[in-house]
């Protein structure tokens, strides 16, 4: 009778190195990896890498979580109350639907984040309309899923929760105490330095479309990100407190999508004196009283949400 033949060392080696493969893979896509709940008060950022700032701008947050005012005027396309006017338009360029809701607050402090489940972590992913549901947000898109990241400054609602650099020429979008959009790189500030200086919210996604007015990208500047026309979600600021929150559609044959040149100059001609992009493909969704106002897809086939790790929302 023959003896089996025992696996030799190449065996045993290619199987670990498949399981161990198979392990970073799950570890880095699948498995939910929670660091922390969403701060509202200073001891709970505090129990990550986080700090509140001077402000308490996180409890001020929480404080406005109360529900819709009871003498809002509501349409299919428009809102408005004492604090937050909403009208939506949409528009067709370049072969392609888009989106545009123009908001104007009374206050920055209706003007928030959103991270998935209510908890900063990797691969803690909802859908947008269940985010802003969750929030009871009046206007809704996705943000720049820091989740997908390992590294890119996170500041959330006046809390600090990643500081390391994704790239020395990584550009950031900065909302501070004032409502006020400003472009920064990474590598010219720390993520402390701007939380200390009132940052309320830091996004890092980008690039930046629209800088003091004029366009920030070229079509040669774009190919890193990427060049094709595709879904995309922008939010701009025209004046003090006043902003738009834009989604174009794509990859379908009833829309394209834009470029992201293409983007910039919409946003140019919607008024804006700085825009952002943040992130697009399939994620890019807008809610509007908890109802998806563009038609989301991935891949063209199918016209579904793909679910992301925060948004930015218009609420109490």
């Amino acid at each position: 009778m023959k003896k089996k033949k025992r696996p030799g060392f190449p065996g045993i080696y290619k199987s670990v190195l498949c399981v161990f493969t198979a392990f970073v893979l799950l570890d880095t896509f699948l498995i939910q990896h929670a660091y922390s709940t969403a701060a509202s008060d200073t001891d709970s950022a505090a129990a990550v890498v986080s700090t509140v700032s001077s402000s308490g701008s996180a409890a001020a947050a929480a404080d406005t979580a109360a529900s819709t005012p009871n003498d809002a005027t509501t349409t299919d396309d428009s809102y408005s109350d004492g604090n937050i006017t909403i009208k939506l338009t949409t528009c067709r360029e370049n072969d392609t639907n888009i989106y545009v809701a123009d908001v104007t607050l009374s206050s920055a402090e209706y003007l928030n984040t959103v991270l998935a489940d209510g908890t900063y972590g990797r691969n803690i992913t909802e859908k947008t309309s269940a985010i802003a549901d969750e929030a009871n947000a009046i206007l809704a898109v996705n943000g720049d899923y820091y989740g997908a990241q390992q590294s890119g400054y996170v500041i959330r609602n006046g809390v600090l929760y990643r500081s390391t650099v994704s790239d020395d020429d990584q550009e950031d979008l900065v909302i501070d105490e004032s409502g006020d959009f400003s472009i920064v790189t990474e590598g010219s500030t720390t993520a402390q330095a701007l939380l200390d200086a009132g940052a309320q919210q830091v996004l890092s996604f980008g690039p930046a479309l629209i800088e003091n007015g004029e366009i920030a990208v070229s079509e040669d500047e774009e190919v890193g990100k990427a060049m094709t026309s595709n879904p995309r979600t922008a939010i701009g600021q025209i004046d003090s407190l006043h902003y738009v929150f834009v989604v174009s559609d794509g990859r379908t044959s009833a829309s394209e999508g834009l470029s992201l040149s293409e983007l910039a100059s919409f946003m140019q001609s919607l008024g804006c004196k700085t825009a952002y992009n943040l992130d697009g493909g399939g994620s890019s969704t807008m809610v509007f009283n908890g109802t998806v106002i563009n038609q989301p897809t991935t891949n063209g086939s199918t016209i579904s949400e793909r679910k992301v790790s925060d948004i930015v929302s218009i609420g109490y």
